[in-house]
């Protein structure tokens, strides 16, 4: 690994559990400290007061903030991976398409709605390993073959390309919450919930022209009412 990637591991992977009780107080802490006070202000040293251990403590755990930040990224994408996974369960069985696709953006939206400054901080600023690079590949293609399950099966599923709708579906719910939540003020949440899934609902049920079988016809040839 290259030594841009090894400034950004932690140095102490917790083997006992007051260890892993302190390694997640010092995520805790930070987590709180950039949402507070923004990333460039959000000092190792504020970090540790927080945390309420010293800062050698820390160090044990982490050579520098930029760790902390990329591992607070590393469990935000694992928190994801393991809602998504409920989520596609609960997805299966929820009936209607548009009910299925109302989960799918709530869950989104309160994965995201915490704070949206942490969240921010994140999208922004959050250094990338390759190791992390590699995380987030792993829980998208995740993500799209749950959506490509959930797809396969809706009866009132009616696009042509179930591999390419899974994408869409992965990629619109995903950039667009996490773009959003960032910002909240700038949108009404319920607004927001409600064009996303009629959106996605009239493209995945056929109702818009791009989202049309070849047997669903088109627009041009309806036949008019008499």
């Amino acid at each position: 690994m290259a030594s841009g990637n090894r400034r950004l591991e932690p140095r102490r992977r917790p083997r006992q559990a007051r260890a892993e009780l302190t390694r997640g107080r010092i995520l805790d802490a930070a987590a709180h400290v950039f949402a507070e006070h923004g990333y460039a202000a959000g000092t190792t040293n504020r970090i540790a007061e927080a945390a309420r251990i010293s800062i050698g403590s820390l160090y044990q755990y982490f050579p520098n903030k930029d760790a902390i930040l990329a591992e607070l990224l590393v469990r935000h994408i694992d928190d994801g991976a393991r809602a998504s996974a409920e989520q596609s369960e609960r997805a299966l069985a929820a009936g209607s398409l548009e009910a299925a696709v109302r989960l799918v953006v709530r869950e989104a939206i309160e994965t995201h709605r915490a704070d949206p400054q942490l969240l921010r901080i994140m999208i922004e600023e959050a250094p990338r390993s390759s190791d992390l690079v590699e995380k987030v590949s792993r829980h998208e293609e995740s993500r799209i073959a749950q959506f490509g399950e959930l797809l396969a099966r809706h009866p009132e599923v009616r696009v042509d390309d179930i591999d390419t709708a899974a994408v869409l579906l992965a990629s619109t719910v995903e950039l667009v919450t996490h773009k959003l939540m960032a910002a909240p003020a700038r949108v009404d949440i319920e607004r927001f919930e409600r064009a996303l899934v009629g959106m996605l609902v009239r493209y995945l049920a056929g109702d818009l022209p791009y989202g049309r079988t070849e047997s669903s016809g088109t627009p041009d040839d309806r036949s008019e009412p008499e």
